[in-house]
């Protein structure tokens, strides 16, 4: 397995036998032979060697409004893809099958190069990394990532924001867009309970946002566990003040499966209500999931209605070169 990024993706832990693999803020030390947290990455003979490299297991062509991101490309495909393994462990995860299984599929065999021209042969116009948590596959999707960028394809990458700060810096150079969970405002539950940090969380979305990838932010709203309206006002207040207002902001509904099955689905007005709280605390763009209703994209300036989307499907795109038609706003986000 040969890595052809120039990043290396680990380091030799001083005065021990260790090295200490970069993918992830984990930073797990590992012994000869030992495995990381999420299952995936191994010392091998001194080395960090990833053992899903070229071994997907879920692959799909969506629409890239089911990311999901909103602001680039509407009405294009995104050739999406993950693999096993994860670095949290999340209770209510919907892909807990392949993110929380470590057994690999060796039959499965895609090269980059192969990637790639899967989605040319699709009309896909983007790469997404997802299904699973993409940065514990860093080395594979990187080289997909780069073959990708010289064919005109852009590079999303679907988190949960636990990347390390070598890997954020290192992403910025081959990565257009990235969605981004924020899945909880209390850090003893992302310690607890997720198995990963909400610092942590914060910091990768700053450094994202200031590499200039574009960010959108995904929190799935799971009633009694992240809805108080204090927890919400803290997390629309961080987008705006230390992302900017006009970063979109999607509200998930919660539905039971894995561990949660128990719980309730999350209720249409609770997602409305973060809406307001989110608007109130001057977000642009806020947008609801799981949902039957619109997701609209409005300007901020003028209310002028410019994507209209049904489902994942966008029916209405008036944008004009990234800007309203009447009032001449340029809207955020990657257009071409």
């Amino acid at each position: 397995m040969t890595y052809h990024g120039n990043m290396k993706y680990y380091k030799k832990e001083k005065g021990k036998e260790r090295i200490i693999c970069l993918l992830c803020q984990h930073y797990c030390k590992l012994k000869e032979g030992q495995i990381g947290i999420c299952g995936v990455n191994k010392n091998v003979d001194g080395e960090l060697e990833n053992l899903v490299y070229g071994h997907p297991i879920a692959l799909n062509v969506d629409p890239v409004e089911k990311k999901p991101l909103y602001h680039m490309l509407p009405g294009s495909k995104a050739l999406s893809f993950g693999t096993v393994g994860c670095n949290f462990k999340c209770p209510f995860c919907q892909n807990w099958d392949i993110s929380q299984e470590t057994k690999i599929n060796k039959e499965i065999e895609v090269s980059p190069k192969q990637m790639v021209d899967l989605a040319l042969e699709h009309g896909a116009e983007s790469i997404a990394y997802t299904y699973n948590e993409p940065t514990i596959f860093y080395p594979y999707a990187k080289d997909i990532g780069i073959i990708a960028k010289e064919k005109g394809l852009k590079n999303i990458f679907v988190s949960n924001g636990f990347e390390s700060a070598e890997i954020v810096e290192d992403m910025a150079s081959w990565v257009d867009a990235a969605n981004i969970d924020l899945k909880s405002w209390d850090d003893a539950y992302y310690k607890k309970v997720l198995k990963g940090g909400l610092e942590a969380v914060k910091d990768t979305l700053r450094k994202m946002v200031a590499a200039g990838i574009w960010v959108e932010v995904t929190t799935l709203l799971i009633e009694g566990d992240n809805d108080s309206d204090k927890d919400l006002t803290e997390m629309a207040e961080f987008i705006v003040n230390e992302l900017g207002k006009h970063v979109p902001w999607h509200l998930s509904a919660f539905h039971p499966d894995y561990k949660m099955l128990d719980h309730e689905r999350t209720k249409l007005e609770t997602l409305q209500r973060a809406k307001k709280i989110g608007q109130k605390a001057g977000l642009d763009y806020i947008y609801l999931g799981n949902v039957p209703v619109h997701g609209d994209t409005h300007c901020p300036e003028c209310g002028e209605l410019l994507i209209d989307r049904t489902g994942y499907s966008v029916t209405v795109n008036k944008l004009t070169e990234g800007h309203c038609p009447k009032c001449n706003k340029a809207i955020e986000g990657v257009w071409s």
